[in-house]
């Protein structure tokens, strides 16, 4: 899916024309081409494949210890206000026989993330993506994001934290699991 430039680029004049300003002036002369520009950025998740993405990463390794990857920076756009969500991924997994290389777990959140996102859905989507591309025995993924669409505007609460979690295989059935999870991600149970 190809990005159409000229007409992110006349949207944005015509969203400026609309708010009262003059897209003419100095400081907004180039404005709707950086925004054409960012918004491609922000949006190359749909453009991009994750067998692609993972290409190979993919090694055999006979363990069945948990593998913990946190705090992985994440930077989103709600698809209801398009206003950007950031935060932290935390990703745990149990592997059956093969792992991930250590950089395509981040890629592959921010694959996910660079697309107009729910917080539940991306959450789910990473998870998903883990377990089907490894056949792991269980994936949990936690999201804690802070949403600018509350923050800005609406209810305008600066400290609210939204935390998503998804749990797929023994994440979901074995409580502890679950509890090691959390733990080591640095999350107390209940």
């Amino acid at each position: 899916m190809a990005v159409n430039h000229e007409k992110i680029e006349a949207a944005t004049r015509e969203l400026l024309v609309a708010i009262g300003e003059d897209p003419d002036r100095e400081g907004l002369k180039g404005t709707p081409r950086r925004v054409a520009e960012a918004m491609t950025f922000l949006t190359s998740g749909y453009r991009a494949d994750p067998e692609r993405l993972i290409n190979g990463a993919i090694f055999t390794q006979e363990t069945n210890s948990m593998v913990i990857v946190k705090n992985i920076e994440l930077y989103s756009l709600c698809e209801h206000h398009v206003l950007p969500f950031f935060g932290r991924c935390h990703i745990g997994y149990i592997p059956s026989g093969r792992v991930f290389g250590l950089s395509k777990l981040a890629r592959l959140v921010d694959m996910y993330a660079r697309r107009l996102q729910l917080q539940e859905r991306l959450t789910e989507q990473i998870s998903r993506a883990i377990m089907e591309s490894i056949d792991a025995k269980g994936v949990g993924v936690m999201i804690e994001a802070r949403h600018l669409c509350m923050m800005m505007r609406g209810v305008e609460k600066q400290n609210s934290v939204m935390v998503t979690s998804s749990v797929l295989g023994t994440f979901r059935e074995s409580v502890a699991t679950r509890e090691e999870f959390l733990a080591l991600i640095g999350h107390p149970a209940g």
